[in-house]
């Protein structure tokens, strides 16, 4: 499960790597560090990713809704 102390200690390496949850839900986590969250599905046997936004970016509007 990708909960906040685990995105907190995702550290950058040398390449993009990937994060999985469940479902096809997963984080990239690029060479400087950006987290982002992202969702792979298939649509006519074709693999998408659809992104769905930076962590950080997400968790400040979460937590300024008051769903902390």
């Amino acid at each position: 499960m990708l909960t906040d102390m685990r995105l907190r200690a995702l550290k950058p390496t040398g390449t993009i790597y990937k994060v999985a949850d469940q479902q096809g839900l997963y984080v990239a986590v690029t060479r400087t560090g950006v987290v982002s969250f992202r969702f792979d599905y298939r649509i006519n046997g074709r693999r998408e990713t659809l992104v769905l936004g930076q962590y950080d970016a997400i968790f400040r509007v979460y937590t300024h809704h008051g769903n902390h």
